[in-house]
């Protein structure tokens, strides 16, 4: 028998994907499932960037593509965060991977030696303390609360860091609870990094989509002197409904991403070329098209919140922005089910809405909080009232 490595027995499958896997496997069964699981927009990409694209192949981009990016995508990127956020890049401080995941990923292969501490701000995204382990460093939790919007306390912050820390990851707007950081955060979290000679990744693929119509920000957006501490990791797959294309980007200091252009060459060499001139297209797309896809989730994102203060034992915090909703389930944990089986946790109360409801979420415990589930209202409005009312009606089931 084959010896697998302590590497890859240390990792959790992505709880996000399993869930959308079985909403789909049943669908495909004939099952009526509403799938509230999906973390991707369900909008297509806009034409022109398929156009792009497809000229792209006609014209014969198919062959290898430079390992950071062609440089025009990478001219495009460092226009765009300088259009964003003030912020000034040169293309040699872009790297172009296969999606966002990857960057994040050549990252941490990049500045974190085994026993290295990264800290991981509760809730998080599933993958983030994976890819720590990943990359041999340690992922330190740190805990928030609800009442206090999902935002951790400085001082929390603070008494996590050892000598061992070396980084932390950030996401705002945040997957999964939809909340943005607020400024007074964004300032304290700045003096801990310079205080503590820490580096910061800011996962800022839901950067566009926030509901109040602000620019994007992030910590750069209130300490620009961090600019040498601090990665930015982005890319096509929300803002432009490009999931499957797989493009993301980080931008940093020089001698990082170059290490990061090693580390890929090694593994994937290169995005997909024509992918590539399809993302170059869509930086290009007008505010219009984007904001569009903005207003329809700021409405999904209100008709879904209405519908479910209609459940008085739920509680949650209207999001803000990206397309997920965080809800408190766990007034319901310890009532049984009609075949006798106690609600525990969340893994329980997804598999029990799945089973009895036909309406698929991911539990809260895959983002470090057992108490939530995880909605997604990237689908349509009809869908997500009759999946409340499904919700409703299978909760009430429970005794």
């Amino acid at each position: 028998m084959i010896k697998l490595s302590e590497r890859v027995k240390a990792l959790k499958p992505s709880a996000t994907l399993a869930v959308d896997a079985k909403a789909k496997a049943l669908k495909e069964q004939g099952v009526d499932v509403i799938n509230l699981s999906a973390g991707e927009p369900d909008f297509d990409t806009p034409e022109p960037i398929k156009e792009a694209c497809i000229k792209a192949l006609k014209e014969g981009i198919t062959k290898y593509a430079p390992t950071p990016g062609f440089l025009s995508l990478r001219k495009a990127i460092c226009q765009k965060i300088y259009e964003d956020y003030a912020l000034e890049y040169q293309p040699d401080e872009v790297i172009v991977s296969t999606g966002a995941k990857q960057a994040i990923f050549n990252l941490l292969l990049a500045l974190v030696d085994e026993g290295d501490e990264v800290l991981v701000l509760s809730p998080y995204w599933v993958s983030y303390p994976e890819m720590v382990v990943c990359a041999g460093g340690r992922p330190k939790i740190v805990p928030s609360s609800f009442e206090k919007r999902f935002e951790p306390e400085l001082e929390i912050i603070e008494s996590t860091i050892t000598p061992k820390t070396v980084g932390i990851i950030v996401n705002s707007p945040s997957n999964p609870t939809g909340l943005i950081y607020t400024g007074d955060f964004w300032k304290g979290l700045a003096e801990l990094i310079e205080k503590h000679n820490l580096w910061l990744i800011s996962d800022d693929i839901y950067d566009k989509l926030r509901f109040d119509e602000a620019s994007p920000e992030n910590i750069l957006s209130y300490a620009p002197e961090l600019k040498s501490r601090v990665f930015i990791v982005n890319g096509v797959s929300k803002t432009y409904a490009m999931t499957g294309w797989r493009i993301g980007w980080a931008l940093g200091p020089k001698e990082v991403i170059s290490a990061c252009v090693k580390i890929q060459g090694q593994s994937t060499s290169h995005a997909t070329s024509f992918a590539q001139k399809g993302a170059e297209a869509a930086l290009k797309t007008p505010a219009e098209e984007i904001n569009k896809m903005v207003k329809a989730f700021a409405k999904r994102a209100s008709v879904l919140s209405s519908a479910l203060q209609e459940i008085p034992e739920i509680d949650f915090i209207p999001p803000q922005g990206a397309f997920y909703l965080f809800a408190r389930v766990s007034a319901y944990y310890g009532k049984k089910t009609h075949e006798g089986k106690v609600i525990q946790n969340s893994i329980d109360m997804a598999e029990y809405l799945l089973d009895r409801a036909q309406v698929a979420v991911v539990p809260g415990v895959a983002f470090g909080e057992d108490e939530f589930l995880r909605f997604s209202y990237a689908t349509s409005e009809e869908n997500l009232l009759k999946a409340v009312k499904r919700i409703k009606e299978a909760l009430n089931a429970l005794t």
